[in-house]
């Protein structure tokens, strides 16, 4: 798993290891288990001395779900919303190629900006026209099922 804090680059996250992976599998449902409703929770660790840590509920939740995605043995990265990606980094996170994302962004579908000549994207810009591109290709499949329905296409 890699964590940027101040660096705004992403890296490429290695996949766990077998013991990993059953550790998080482990540790994802009893964590999600003792989620509760409040604002903070307070974690016991044992590490030699024990000593407890209140943490935000949010961050908890971003923890199971690095155990879920870890348990399935993907690796995981963590950036902050505003890290500025390239256009290769940005065309990888959206599974296209460089050039189809330069078209996209000169076509005015992701906002940009220019560090010298020099393309940038913010993640969360990236993050979002990937949720408006899953959600139009979710209608666009509920709408072929329906009219599979209706022509009587299903098997």
């Amino acid at each position: 798993m890699t964590a940027t804090r101040k660096r705004q680059t992403v890296d490429a996250a290695p996949s766990p290891s077998v013991r990993e992976v059953e550790l998080a599998r482990t540790s994802s449902r009893l964590l999600a288990a003792c989620l509760g409703t409040g604002e903070t929770a307070r974690l016991r660790i044992h590490n030699g001395d024990e000593e407890t840590i209140e943490v935000p509920i949010s961050a908890l939740r971003m923890l199971v779900d690095i155990l879920a995605n870890m348990a399935e043995g993907r690796g995981v990265s963590i950036m902050p919303t505003d890290a500025e990606l390239t256009t290769q980094m940005a065309a990888d996170l959206l599974n296209v190629s460089r050039p189809y994302l330069v078209s996209l962004i000169e076509q005015g579908h992701i906002a940009f900006h220019k560090t010298g000549t020099h393309r940038r994207l913010k993640v969360s810009d990236v993050l979002k026209y990937k949720e408006q591109r899953d959600a139009q290709s979710r209608v666009a499949l509920e709408e072929l099922a329906a009219q599979a329905q209706e022509l009587d296409m299903g098997y």
